[in-house]
């Protein structure tokens, strides 16, 4: 893409729809409330308000990079297609059964999630492929053909297709594919060896099924969702943000729609990667924070930490393995509900709780005055001041204060026996606890030390909270960039074009096969340079070789990254000295007398990552006040007071404002809190820290 073409990134939220355009080296930005029915709607209205602001025509657009929560909410809210699932005869009930582990080990009354696909939906056939891929029976074309003749009377949408093994030896699936589509050309058809050709049967299965469930819905709403942006003028090219932190193109997006399942929150963390290599950081907790969630990831060396499996619709709050599992490459985040539109309310205990129910856009919060009668974060940050009734979303939303008082005595302080402000201040530091324990978790799970950290905050509800959650997590510095409320749609735009190809082999290094591995990683090598240069046939393609690692009998694998002359002349040696250090800084030992076998093979082909500019700190340090107060509760003195508030673009490089203070722009508003202060950096960041500590980069 040249330099100075204008690009335009859009993220549906849960509650919002964040639009950026960066054109002739300025950045223009909205918020727009998201239109469920129809979501190409709210695009549409962002892209014509940033046009406008920039005073160019959606013709003059180069490029589109889009992320949605349309497939995550279609898997939660089990609204997709009319889909069957085609197995190995005798593994029927793989996705029901799930696996051994029990996510609440006590609970007698434990109440599995349901499958996505009921048992009558589930058809088998009678063949199998072994462990090392051979044929041990054959298809029986006659079973194909009985097998399509029920697909068609039953009237299926839709089909998931996943056989034993077949990440080995993909024959079977393919031939039962092309019967289903020479005869049912209207079927959508989804292969587990091209949706996640790995091992472990479950995950493959119903990463398979999810793919098939909302193929339909999401070909429908991209094919509309670029003729909709063409009859605005809009006929360039739209590409996807996939849960990885790259972009696919249109088709591939299509084709692989499961793969978008956490495009948002992964837009966001390569804006967080960005910030952290501009300002050096090499150990970032990225913090984004909407209407509907807040997503919480670790950053080290500036690239996102990834992984392999996800879990999407939790039945149980943090319970890892009671959610739907979801085996492809992922940006590794945890995400909860604990947004702007999080509802409050009181449980049987007396307690408050807030999440994961959100009010959305429809009705949204009580303050929008929508029709939402309940509660929400947002109505608790608007009565203890942290919200400008007359300024939120760039004023496009009038907020009543009167209504969030009501809701939060009728729903809160009635139960509790409190006032309308005691009820809003339990109500944040319920949804701030509640996010500074699922950060604790997260860091405890990944072996690292939060105080080590500095945050990364964005999205349009994480500026008002971020000061506070770093005193809960003892963190001392937090940046909150510009176009922070916006940050995953600028992400968007900071993405590489990419895409990792992934295959299931077991090799012992003890039967190591240099050639075969050759081979394999050759062909990985081509799949996923072909989905590149779909998106841009003329760039320059990195690769990044990973092979997953275990001792012989252990159930889980570990990651290891593998050089271009590594991958090129493969070598056991070399494998076992790779594997061993990194187990040994994992584990602080190693195994004598085990073998170790490779369970995967990984190649992920991307564009070289946005250049970044380092950016120089400001040194200075002046104190400066506000004439323009506002009252705004201190949680530290328990009282409201008067706190100077100032525009964000009135704020010079250098300028430094104590907490505690409000500090406003038009996505956001940054709290100060008492115990810390701001300081204005050369390119519009602040740095929120503590009082008197030394200045970063000084």
């Amino acid at each position: 893409m040249r330099e100075n073409s204008n690009r335009l990134g859009v993220d549906i939220g849960g509650t919002f729809t964040d639009v950026v355009l960066e054109a002739r080296g300025q950045t223009y930005s909205t918020k727009v409330l998201t239109t469920y029915a129809a979501p190409e709607d709210a695009i549409i209205e962002g892209m014509h308000q940033v046009c406008d602001a920039a005073k160019i025509a959606p013709s003059d657009l180069d490029q589109i990079i889009h992320g949605t929560t349309l497939a995550t909410n279609a898997l939660i809210e089990r609204r997709g297609a009319k889909t069957a699932l085609v197995t190995t005869e005798g593994f029927r009930d793989v996705i029901e059964m799930r696996t051994e582990s029990r996510f609440e080990q006590y609970d007698l009354n434990l109440v599995l999630p349901e499958p996505l696909l009921p048992r009558h939906q589930r058809y088998t056939l009678t063949e199998r492929i072994d462990a090392k891929g051979q044929a041990l029976r054959e298809l029986d074309d006659n079973q194909i053909e009985t097998l399509v003749d029920q697909l068609e009377q039953a009237a299926y949408e839709s089909v998931a297709i996943g056989f034993l093994h077949s990440y080995l030896n993909p024959d079977h699936e393919r031939r039962v594919r092309d019967a289903i589509v020479k005869r049912l050309p209207d079927v959508s058809v989804s292969l587990s060896c091209e949706v996640s050709p790995q091992m472990r049967e479950y995950e493959r299965f119903n990463t398979t099924v999810a793919n098939a469930y909302i193929k339909p819905l999401m070909h429908s709403y991209l094919v509309r969702l670029e003729s909709r942006l063409a009859d605005h003028g809009a006929g360039c090219d739209v590409f996807l943000v996939h849960s990885g932190g790259g972009i696919i193109s249109l088709d591939s997006a299509a084709e692989f729609p499961v793969r978008l399942v956490e495009s948002g929150p992964a837009g966001g963390a390569v804006f967080a990667a960005h910030i952290a290599g501009q300002y050096g950081l090499d150990k970032v907790l990225s913090f984004d924070m909407g209407g509907t969630t807040a997503k919480i990831c670790l950053i080290n060396d500036q690239a996102p930490q990834t992984s392999r499996v996800f879990e999407v619709a939790r039945s149980y709050r943090f319970k890892k393995g009671s959610g739907m599992p979801i085996s492809i490459p992922v940006i590794d985040m945890v995400e909860i509900g604990a947004g702007g539109g999080s509802l409050a309310h009181v449980d049987s205990l007396q307690q408050i709780r807030v999440g994961p129910e959100s009010a959305g856009s429809e009705p949204g919060p009580a303050c929008y005055a929508r029709g939402g009668e309940k509660p929400a974060v947002t109505d608790a940050d608007l009565v203890l001041g942290r919200l400008d009734p007359d300024n939120f979303a760039g004023g496009s939303i009038k907020l009543n204060l009167d209504e969030s008082k009501v809701a939060l005595e009728r729903h809160i302080g009635e139960h509790l026996k409190m006032d309308a402000q005691t009820a809003a201040y339990g109500v944040v530091e319920v949804v701030d606890e509640n996010m500074a324990n699922a950060a604790r978790v997260h860091a405890v799970e990944n072996g690292e030390d939060l105080a080590d950290y500095t945050m990364i905050a964005f999205g349009g509800a994480a500026p008002l909270h971020a000061g506070r959650l770093c005193e809960k997590l003892g963190i001392d510095r937090v940046l909150v960039p510009t176009g922070a409320g916006v940050g995953s749609a600028i992400g968007f735009l900071r993405a590489p074009f990419s895409f990792e190809a992934n295959r299931s082999v077991y090799m012992r290094l003890s039967e190591f096969e240099p050639n075969k591995i050759t081979a394999l990683l050759s062909e990985l090598e081509n799949e996923a340079t072909d989905f590149v240069k779909r998106c841009d046939s003329n760039a320059e393609i990195l690769k990044e070789v990973k092979v997953y690692m275990r001792y012989c009998g252990q159930g889980w694998e570990i990651p290891i990254s593998l050089s271009a002359e590594q991958a090129t002349h493969p070598d056991a040696a070399t494998f076992l000295d790779l594997f061993e250090r990194d187990y040994r800084n994992l584990f602080g030992r190693t195994v004598d007398g085990m073998d170790v076998e490779i369970t995967v093979w990984s190649v992920n082909a991307t564009t070289p990552p946005t250049s970044v500019k380092p950016v120089t700190m400001s040194t200075d340090a002046r104190s400066i006040s506000s004439q323009v107060k506002r009252p705004l509760f201190d949680p530290a003195l328990g009282e409201v007071v008067q706190a100077p508030e100032l525009r964000r673009d009135e704020m010079k490089a250098g300028d430094c404002l104590s907490g505690p203070a409000t500090v406003v722009e038009l996505e956001t508003t940054v709290i100060v809190p008492s115990s810390k202060e701001a300081h204005m950096q050369g390119d519009g960041c602040l740095v929120l820290q503590n009082r008197g500590q030394q200045r970063l980069g000084a």
